[in-house]
């Protein structure tokens, strides 16, 4: 553990306590789902032919759904998405199967979205250069090193913060709306300006997508065989889904309102631009030229719009610098999840606590994303810069992960029946059984989609196959290995990097003025932070959690002394835990004293706090609370210091209200008259020996006194009256 000097103030910053807002999550996850609009469209009419458009609408339509099951299982506040979701509701062996699955999701966005952006940049260096009479440059080499500068940029972007990762992820998104609406107008324009007609229903299978049921009997012109085998292979569409339940962590307050904004934003984005590209990319694009146009479709949807040529180039031009900006930018969000992910792993003990040490400067995992960097830019060379070999198996990650999570939901439904803040709808009730008919419609399709994928894309359930049981494998070995090596270490606890400061500022604290302190104490009962965190505006107003290691003994003072222990982390965990359920920031402090409320007042003086909230002591009535708080702020060295609102906090409701330094009070007009006159019989010369105040001091100190001999007790005015 990280030692300091004893009386130093140890600030504790977590990993991922930064929160964003709806529309900044909803860049995350659109610049990983709205990037597959780039090569989905060709890589499912490779597949299914010219009816592919009609697919990726339904698997559009599709993926609302599937977004609202991970709606329910985020509101759930289970932290980590589908690891926990699935350990929760199916146990670890499962949930490290799934998650297994998952990472291949994840290690492939980065190079399939990577090579992608790359095709799209070399095809338009190429056609330039074939324009000026130049030697074109190898296509899938010069994919391959685009594809590695972007995993390199978005690995350092992330290390520096999600805060800035998210800030560029919305730069990008709104570059790209930007192109799909010229897009969609221009394309509009052609079409009321060319003979064309809607794709046909009829699904064309081609031999290679049928994998292993290639030389099968089965009826393949049967439409359920026929619409699971086009839908599996337009799956991509709605890739994207795992990355919304982990930035789901960051969403600021209201966290269910901001959640439902960002799956709206992203389902109407994602549908308008997946759907437009895929239907023009059959009606405007002419069928003989098309299959040249499959690894970079939008490219030839610009170049057979109708239009000046030079305008057509120069917004062709437009268009692959976009999908070089979003592309990249998927790749940054499959570090986020992926790093969300991992983290989650070593957070329940599978993946050991070295992986989690916070950068010494950022405070983020950089060891996690040092790996995944790593394990993306593999897996690009091994591609040798072919989209269509991506596409395949990145469908394996993507499907399971969404069938292990529904599954998980729908489980939990029956195993922790508790009330939920939302729900997916379609709930049958009879007494009181409940049916989740819509939670059960979309695991039906999920399973069926899941089973017609393994039978037909061979390079998708072999690689998906073989890495996930290997990553498996791994993290048994890992959890075991951790089991016997730290066996009385608990587990669960977030890293924490701590800055040790001689004194406590609200600059090293990093709060305003008037702030509310939260002393916590026992990590079993945080319900006064749970009400601070419900009534405060943090944008407004910050809320300090402090937490005081206290120093007995003859070495108080002197040498060092670990001041922050499993205790301390376990405290700060569930405070951490508890500021994400309502999307809102604190900050951390433990600081290292003999007295526990002496720490309190000189903590909330130094930070300018404008309330302390104590929750009620097992040991001390409130009034003796709030007195020995009052008193350690009277002993305190600052003839500036203003008054503090102390706040008990039990069973729901503040029981007592205290101010530390209360303002002075109303003196009455005889009592005023009586001053005056003492005022004016004890300078009888005109020259001031006593002043006003020192009448009042004297009279004070006269009290006090009468008070501490048991000589005067004060009485009530209607005792004295009568």
């Amino acid at each position: 553990m990280p030692k300091t000097k004893s009386g130093q103030i140890a600030v504790a910053t977590t990993v991922m306590l930064t929160f964003i807002s709806f529309w900044r999550a909803a860049a995350i996850v659109l610049n990983d789902m709205g990037s597959s609009a780039y090569y989905v469209a060709g890589i499912a009419e490779q597949a299914i032919g010219k009816s592919a458009p009609w697919f990726i609408l339904g698997i559009m339509l599709f993926s609302y759904a599937v977004r609202l099951v991970y709606l329910e299982s985020t509101m759930m506040f289970i932290r980590g998405g589908l690891y926990r979701v699935v350990k929760s509701a199916l146990g670890g062996t499962l949930a490290k199967l799934s998650v297994a699955a998952l990472m291949f999701d994840f290690i492939l966005t980065g190079p399939i979205s990577g090579v992608s952006a790359g095709q799209y940049l070399m095809g338009l260096i190429n056609q330039l250069l074939a324009h000026f009479g130049k030697p074109l440059l190898p296509q899938n080499l010069g994919a391959i090193v685009f594809a590695c500068v972007i995993i390199l940029y978005f690995w350092r972007q992330n290390i520096r913060g999600i805060e800035e990762s998210s800030s560029k992820a919305l730069r990008i998104m709104q570059i790209t709306t930007v192109m799909v609406i010229l897009l969609i107008l221009w394309g509009i324009y052609t079409l009321l300006h060319i003979e064309w007609s809607l794709p046909p229903f009829d699904i064309q299978l081609q031999p290679h997508a049928l994998g292993w049921l290639k030389d099968s009997t089965i009826p393949f012109d049967f439409a359920i065989v026929a619409i699971a085998i086009g839908l599996g292979h337009s799956l991509l569409a709605m890739s994207g889904q795992e990355t919304f339940a982990q930035v789901s962590r960051e969403i600021a307050h209201p966290k269910l309102k901001n959640l439902k904004r960002a799956g709206l934003i992203i389902f109407v984005f994602c549908f308008v631009f997946m759907t437009a590209v895929s239907f023009f990319a059959v009606t405007i694009i002419p069928d003989e030229v098309r299959p040249q146009y499959f690894e970079n479709i939008i490219t030839g949807v610009v170049a057979h719009m109708i239009g000046p040529e030079l305008l057509k180039i120069g917004f062709q031009a437009f268009v692959v610098i976009v999908g070089f900006l979003i592309l990249s930018g998927a790749a940054n969000t499959a570090l986020i999840g992926s790093n969300a992910l991992m983290n989650r792993l070593s957070e329940d003990g599978v993946l050991t606590d070295w992986f989690r040490k916070p950068h010494k400067q950022y405070g983020t995992s950089h060891r996690i994303l040092n790996f995944i960097a790593i394990l993306q830019v593999i897996t690009i060379l091994l591609s040798r810069g072919d989209v269509y070999l991506l596409g395949e198996a990145y469908a394996f990650g993507v499907l399971w992960s969404f069938f292990f999570q529904a599954l998980a939901v729908t489980v939990l439904r029956y195993k922790d029946p508790s009330p939920r803040e939302w729900k997916f709808p379609l709930n049958l009730h009879i007494g009181k059984i409940e049916i989740p008919i819509g939670l059960l419609t979309v695991l039906f399709i999920l399973f069926t989609l899941a089973v017609a994928n393994l039978l037909t894309k061979q390079v998708a359930t072999i690689s998906g196959f073989s890495f996930t049981i290997f990553l498996f494998i791994v993290f048994v070995i890992s959890e075991r290995w951790r089991k016997k090596k730290v066996e009385a270490q608990p587990i669960g606890l977030d890293p924490f990097r701590l800055v040790a400061e001689p004194q406590i500022t609200r600059a090293t604290v990093g709060s305003r003025p008037h702030s509310v302190l939260v002393p916590v104490i026992e990590s079993k009962d945080l319900s006064h932070l749970n009400a601070v965190l419900e009534q405060t505006d943090t944008k407004k107003q910050d809320v300090v959690v402090m937490t005081t290691r206290l120093l007995k003994g003859p070495t108080v003072g002197q040498g060092e002394e670990e001041i922050f222990s499993d205790l301390e982390q376990d405290l700060f965990t569930r405070a951490v835990k508890l500021a994400e359920k309502h999307g809102k920031s604190v900050r951390l402090v433990v600081a290292a004293s003999n007295d526990t409320f002496f720490s309190i007042a000189q903590t909330a003086l130094k930070l300018d706090c404008e309330s302390i909230v104590l929750r009620v002591s097992a040991k001390l009535t409130p009034t003796q609370q709030t007195r020995a708080v009052s008193e350690a702020w009277d002993k305190l060295p600052n003839p500036n210091k203003k008054d503090v609102l102390i706040k008990i906090w039990r069973d729901g409701q503040y029981i007592l209200l205290w101010h530390a330094l209360p303002p002075l009070p109303d003196i009455p007009r005889e009592t005023l008259r009586t001053i005056n006159y003492l005022y004016r019989e004890l300078n009888p010369d005109g020259v001031e020996k006593v002043s006003r105040a020192q009448i009042i001091e004297m009279a004070v100190e006269k009290l006090l006194k009468e008070h501490q001999s048991g000589q005067n007790q004060p009485e009530s005015k209607e005792k004295t009256h009568l």
